[in-house]
């Protein structure tokens, strides 16, 4: 009978075969020692180019590869490794491989997060730019108009505001009072036209259409005076 040879499968390198017995004892001995020669010795020899291979086979497993500044961000990575070096503890029951690999994948995804933020912000300021430049610069000339009628108003309500009304005759006072009032209730008036304000006026002092109109006139002289300075840019 003739006998079936089994092939025996090949033993799979292990993915950490670059990191061996050997360096796991060279960082153990490096975080025990404070000699300074025996620590460059062991960095030079076994941490520096196992911590290059990891570093290097983190960004390729999990596809950092794609994050700008790729290879500046390696170099960075593998100096940092060499700051917490002396953070393991082998006592804790972990090995250098697991521990050191779990923190530089760590480290990567706060790059692809950091990295994640800083694209979402430029987009958002690059899209808000655009639409702060269409709505006010660009097309929407009814806002640079709105602003400078608010203005104007201000300004005039400011300057009837600081006229004085001691030297004022009484009809005159009344209706310099009366403008005060409607310039103040703006918000609260529906119809504001040229017919309208007399209406108010009238109602507001007592006085007939030919007296509210003497004495708008007294005040639109001082108007006529202001509008010009305006006009200049003096005001």
């Amino acid at each position: 009978m003739t006998q079936i040879k089994v092939k025996k499968k090949k033993k799979r390198r292990s993915s950490n075969q670059y990191f061996t017995k050997v360096h796991e004892q060279a960082i153990v001995d490096y975080v025990a020692t404070d000699d300074l020669a025996v620590r460059e010795e062991l960095y030079k020899e076994y941490i520096g180019p196992v911590f290059d291979e990891l570093v290097d086979k983190i960004v390729y497993t999990y596809k950092f590869t794609t994050l700008p500044n790729i290879d500046s961000l390696r170099d960075e990575c593998k100096v940092w490794l060499t700051t917490i070096l002396e953070k393991f503890d082998p006592n804790k029951g972990s090995k250098a491989f697991s521990y050191f690999s779990v923190v530089t994948k760590n480290w990567f995804i706060h790059k692809v997060k950091k990295n994640s933020v800083q694209v979402r912000r430029e987009i958002y300021y690059d899209d808000l730019n655009k639409d702060l430049e269409s709505k006010y610069v660009m097309t929407d000339e009814s806002y640079i108009k709105s602003r400078e009628t608010n203005e104007f108003w201000r300004f005039l309500y400011e300057e009837i505001n600081s006229w004085n009304s001691n030297n004022m005759k009484a009809n005159e006072e009344k209706v310099y009072k009366a403008v005060m009032v409607l310039f103040e209730s703006t918000n609260d008036i529906e119809i504001f036209n040229k017919k309208a304000i007399y209406l108010y006026i009238r109602e507001l002092t007592g006085l007939n259409t030919k007296q509210v109109v003497n004495n708008l006139n007294k005040m639109r002289t001082k108007y006529k005076i202001w509008k010009i300075k305006w006009n200049k840019g003096e005001v």
